[in-house]
């Protein structure tokens, strides 16, 4: 059994435009079932600790997932959402892997902390791996390996600056993922919008969209065997 800490934005402002955001809700419950479901222990934590905001618009009706959908018939499950731990009490020590759910909300608080930087930091350092879907790969903008960029001269993916058009979110977002992990020196790439898309290399994996969540968490299983 190996012991995976899910983490999740605290976020829940979209930049300066009033309206709500925080996780996507399909890149929480894919994800925690893929592991629950392989006989895994998931810890999920926040920054603030608590229940974590969900993006609104993850949870309209044409977004429903199967995991979704199971997500909301499970009490423990939601129990668990409701009572995250706070990041910062979380160790590296403590985890054989990290698992960062994207949703807009991270690229405004995780990117930035330096208590989640640390963290990545920590887990890459001991020679864990590190896993990002959707947005959340841009929470690895500040991370460094021996100096470095984290993604320099990785095979990575992440929102594509076109998902991010056709969302509307090009000039509310604080940069673009995939113009941000290119920057860096990661090898970017990516399928077309909305797609299941997720890379795998060495021990850092990345997926491409909320659609990629389980195939992203997958990759991160095949890696701990």
């Amino acid at each position: 059994m190996s012991k995976i800490l899910l983490v999740l934005t605290s976020h829940n402002i979209l930049g300066n435009t009033g309206r709500p955001t925080g996780f996507w809700l399909e890149e929480f419950t894919a994800p925690y079932y893929v592991f629950l479901d392989a006989g895994e222990k998931v810890t999920v934590a926040s920054p603030k600790g608590g229940q974590p905001p969900i993006d609104p618009k993850s949870d309209e009706a044409a977004n429903q997932t199967d995991s979704m959908t199971r997500f909301k018939g499970d009490k423990a499950a939601q129990a668990v959402l409701a009572g995250t731990a706070r990041l910062s009490d979380m160790k590296a020590s403590d985890f054989d892997t990290v698992f960062y759910s994207g949703g807009h909300g991270p690229m405004w608080d995780l990117a930035e902390d330096p208590v989640s930087i640390a963290l990545i930091e920590s887990f890459y350092n001991a020679g864990k791996p590190v896993a990002a879907v959707c947005h959340a790969p841009g929470v690895l903008r500040h991370v460094k390996y021996k100096g470095e960029p984290i993604v320099k001269g990785k095979r990575v993916t992440g929102f594509t600056n076109t998902e991010e058009e056709e969302v509307q979110l090009t000039k509310v977002v604080p940069f673009l993922v995939e113009d941000e992990l290119k920057r860096l020196g990661g090898l970017f790439e990516k399928v077309d919008n909305w797609k299941p898309f997720a890379i795998t290399d060495g021990r850092l994996i990345t997926g491409q969209n909320p659609a990629s969540s389980t195939s992203a968490a997958q990759a991160l299983l095949e890696l701990l065997k």
